[in-house]
């Protein structure tokens, strides 16, 4: 044991999950790296090894620090339930268990959110540290601790940080984690101490990853090498509110909207005719378009903290009040939707004073990150609350005319501020870069690729522009990049009471913006939209990127926390957010952002909730669970009936057609008939949208011959060149979203669009002049597709055995040696559900099918009956391999199932499986 622990169990030293099978695990394991990785690794990595690394569960253990004992009772799920009696001691306690299961997850996080992953992984990260260095993560997260959290927060992070030390006190790396052990054949790292800017510093990852449509921003500004402003704008249709409803439909919008036009309030408000649009697009030309599909590969490269660099990112919640529900309280349930990760991103706990009062104030229990105090998401005894991301636009893009040593700002050159930062790598010599700012304090992000400053140098612009001088460069405004109070928001939100603390405490929420909705054991329910959002000038929408040399397009405020839109006990019942428009546009003074998630899953989960509650149903806690895992396929119920009536003359096309002849839509893991459409789908939006879009959207290695592009558009002389797509397969266009499913939509009235026209020279075999001709071709893609991926018998197909999931460690998992891979990584899984869909299993339709994000994790909350509610996790509650809880609870999460969530004394004590007390 490490100075200042001892471990007593009465008997001799115990760990949670000795299950019988254990042994013959864990003998498999090494004679597998004995054989296929030498008698070196096997030796290395003995049984002894593997388990060095595993928490200790029962007995106790002397802590240096705490005031007073602590309790921590872990479930059959290895679950930890933390007892303490003040509140330092309850979050040091936290950082100790966190510390316990998932160490090396934190320790990898800090190392991004710092620009410092070279110091882990070697020189294969460098570009992503210089990158990470020069957005400031850290930097900001420092200030933001010093000058604006509160200083019960900080006390709170200290404790915290005081728990992980604690943990790590007189460990080597291969007693905390397998993956040091591997780290050590190849570099002397050690961990380092934990601070309170590290758990701060993850906020701002996750903000990243959930900041909204800068993506939409860079990929309409690249479609203009290739689309016309029509055909971008067909590509972007406008959110359908007379088809799929907002979140906020009545009640406190209507009243705000009536003191802003009695007081003629409405400046700052933005335009959503996309006037900048035509602007930025005809004043930075090729130069846009170039820098921009470099930069996209840069922010590719970034690892992704909770989504998927930006793309898909979304997420279920929604409240039924008392009236609607069986038990006469409100019902809350919430899923977000982020990148599959090994161990998940959510780890569960529960925070507890063993008597609430001034010196102790929590008693909560939900989902948090390993390396972060309290709790994010979940229920104390009074109120229960979840997120959505609500998508707002809270990041811009800056085309910087470049000038000397600084940059054009109103006919002015202004400087630049600088840093020099020094990056430290593993294995090899430091690399030292410099960082540019400008005076509002925007990072040059072009600065971070060599490509990006030569094509600034020689980029053309037309006349509306600044001369070419020396070039160009690209800027972000980011509102995550000024300090805030989001940490502050979490503990307020952890103790709150009722609508008027929650609302008070979601006011801190800052960044990232998200949708929280609420419910209390008093039958209320609510929503509210949080967080510093920008307001911008007239004509100014943010949908792509604005020149900076001029002031017009400068932030002009944020909207005041009093005028976002929020709703308190609306007269329908219930609230339902999705990622769809929070707001009608005719209804509120100020642009929110241009790209709302389209509506299908909320709409899905209005109707599902509406057919419930009509002619007097109520609904239960697992008619919410079965909501959430609703597969229905509403791209599907749409299309499927034009599909039937295409004429195919090919017999083992047309049998492949007859698996859609009476299917319900629902996209069943052993669906044959949800195979097919999805490669249909996949197909038509191949033939229609992804062989014309420009290169720098379309998928790595996929070459068409294509209409030669110079600076002024297509050349007009029949000349065909070679494209390759540029793009990951999980990042291209079109990606199916719910986006493509109004494309398609909007489309489907216009049999002899260009759109349905297949290129001209990519071959007789794809040629088609409308949209059955097309149909037709994708049908006939499709089943060869199939036959190819999945055999020729159509019998045999299912959409699970194309939609599947593997979990995989975010960093050894993906590029460590073979062996390696093999003993952290597990998988796959066949998936029911799919794009849009409630249950929704994403998948890239450019890229293929396998699944890309997840529902994250899954709750209902009873407030009722708090011990009744319902949650899963993706994985577990342990990062360790071969851990009993490293991949518990996935497997009924794929199936659907929730597990008992414990909240009570009474109720933790039962359902406790193993108990340690730490000691002062």
């Amino acid at each position: 044991m490490p100075p200042n622990t001892t471990a007593t169990t009465g008997d001799k030293p115990a760990k949670s999950g000795r299950k019988k099978g254990r042994r013959a695990r864990l003998f498999v394991l090494v004679l597998v790296l004995a054989v296929v990785g030498g008698v070196f690794y096997g030796a290395y990595w003995s049984v002894s090894t593997v388990r060095a690394s595993f928490p200790q569960t029962k007995g106790s253990i002397t802590l240096e620090g705490l005031s007073g004992p602590v309790t921590v009772k872990r479930d059959s799920y290895g679950i930890p339930q933390i007892y303490a009696s003040t509140d330092e001691d309850l979050f040091m306690a936290q950082g100790y268990v966190q510390a316990q299961d998932r160490f090396y997850e934190m320790d990898v996080r800090r190392h991004m959110t710092s620009g410092r992953l070279s110091e882990m992984f070697g020189k294969s990260q460098v570009k992503n540290d210089e990158f990470l260095r020069t957005m400031g993560w850290d930097r900001v997260a420092k200030e933001e601790y010093d000058t604006k959290l509160s200083d019960s927060t900080k006390k709170y992070l200290q404790a915290y940080s005081k728990g992980v030390n604690a943990y790590l006190q007189g460990k080597d790396g291969k007693d905390i984690s397998l993956e040091y052990a591997a780290l050590g054949f190849v570099n002397d790292y050690k961990p380092e101490q934990w601070t309170p800017v590290d758990s701060v510093s993850w906020l701002k990852a996750m903000a990243w990853d959930l900041r909204g449509n800068m993506d939409d921003e860079i990929d309409r500004a690249l479609m203009t090498s290739r689309l016309g402003p029509q055909q971008i704008k067909d590509l972007y249709p406008d959110y359908p509110y007379s088809r799929n409803q907002t979140i906020v439909q009545d009640g406190q919008y209507d009243e705000l909207t009536k003191t802003f036009e009695q007081s003629g309030s409405t400046s700052g408000s933005g335009s959503s005719t996309g006037t900048s649009g035509s602007s930025t697009s005809s004043s930075t030309g090729s130069a846009l378009t170039s820098q921009l599909a470099s930069l996209y590969n840069v922010l590719d490269d970034v690892p992704t903290a909770v989504g998927v660099n930006g793309q898909g990112i979304g997420s279920n919640s929604w409240v039924v009040g008392g009236e609607h529900t069986i038990t006469g309280k409100p019902l809350l349930a919430n899923d977000p939707h982020l990148s599959a990760s090994l161990p998940s991103v959510w780890y569960q706990m529960g925070l507890h004073c063993t008597t609430v009062s001034s010196k102790c104030q929590y008693d909560v229990t939900g989902y948090t990150f390993a390396g972060m105090p309290g709790v994010i998401i979940g229920h104390n005894a009074d109120i229960a609350w979840g997120m959505t991301n609500s998508g707002v636009d809270v990041t811009d893009l800056y085309l910087e005319k470049l000038s000397g040593d600084g940059y054009l700002y109103n006919g002015k050159t202004k400087p630049f501020t600088t840093r020099t930062e020094t990056i430290k790598v593993a294995g090899g010599a430091s690399k030292k870069i410099v960082v540019r700012q400008t005076a509002d304090g925007m990072p040059l992000l072009s600065d971070r690729d060599d490509e990006l400053v030569q094509v600034g140098k020689k980029a053309s612009v037309d006349t509306a522009a600044p001369d070419r001088g020396d070039g160009y460069g690209i800027a972000l405004r980011w509102t995550a990049l000024d300090p805030g109070t989001t940490m502050d928001a979490v503990f307020a939100l952890d103790k709150a009471s009722d609508w008027s603390s929650f609302r008070d405490a979601a006011a801190q929420f800052d960044v990232p913006s998200q949708n929280l909705i609420y419910a209390d054991t008093k039958n209320n329910i609510g929503y509210t939209l949080p967080g510093k959002i920008p307001t911008r000038s007239s004509g100014d929408d943010g949908s792509i990127p604005a020149p900076g040399w001029d002031s017009t397009y400068k932030w002009t405020g944020f909207i005041k926390q009093n005028e976002l839109p929020y709703e308190y006990n609306p007269k329908r019942g219930y609230i339902v957010t999705a990622n769809q428009a929070v707001i009608d546009k005719d209804k509120y003074p100020y642009t929110l952002t241009t790209d709302w998630g389209y509506g299908t899953r909320s709409q899905r989960i209005t109707d599902l909730i509406e057919s419930k509650i009509k002619d007097g149903g109520k609904i239960s806690t697992d008619d919410m669970r079965q909501m959430q895992t609703d597969n229905s396929s509403e791209i599907a119920k749409l299309l499927v009936p034009k599909l039937l009536k295409i004429n195919l003359d090919d017999k083992d096309v047309r049998e492949a057609q007859k698996l859609l002849e009476g299917w319900d839509y629902t996209q069943d893991s052993d669906s044959a008939a949800a195979a097919y459409f999805n490669a249909v789908w996949r197909n038509i939006l191949k033939l229609a949208f992804g062989n014309k879009l420009p290169k720098e959207l379309r998928v790595k290695g996929q070459c068409l011959w294509v209409d030669k592009v110079d600076s002024t558009g297509p050349v007009d002389d029949d000349t065909k060149v070679r494209e390759c797509g540029e793009r990951d397969a999980d990042q291209a266009q079109p990606d199916g979203g719910d986006r493509w499913f109004e494309v398609v939509r909007n489309l489907m009235d216009k049999p002899n669009s260009d759109w349905w026209k297949t290129p001209a020279g990519v071959g007789d075999r794809n040629k088609a002049d409308n949209m059955d001709e097309l149909f037709r071709r994708a049908m006939i893609d499709a089943r060869w597709e199939l036959t190819a991926k999945l055999g020729k018998d159509i019998d045999t197909w299912s959409w699970g055995r194309l939609h599947r999931l593997f979990l995989k460690n975010q960093t050894l998992g993906t590029s460590g040696p073979a062996i390696v891979q093999y003993i952290l990584n597990r998988g796959p899984w066949k998936l029911s559900g799919g794009e849009a869909t409630v249950n929704a299993t994403g998948w890239n339709a450019a890229g293929g099918y396998g699944v890309v994000w997840v529902p994250s994790m899954r709750m209902v909350v009873n407030l009722d009956d708090l011990d009744k509610s319902k949650w899963i996790n993706l994985t577990g509650a342990s990062g360790h391999a071969f851990s009993a809880h490293y991949t518990d609870q996935t497997s009924k999460w794929a199936d659907g199932e929730l597990l008992p969530w414990s909240f009570s004394d009474k109720a933790v004590d039962k359902s406790t499986s193993d108990t340690l007390v730490l000691k002062p």
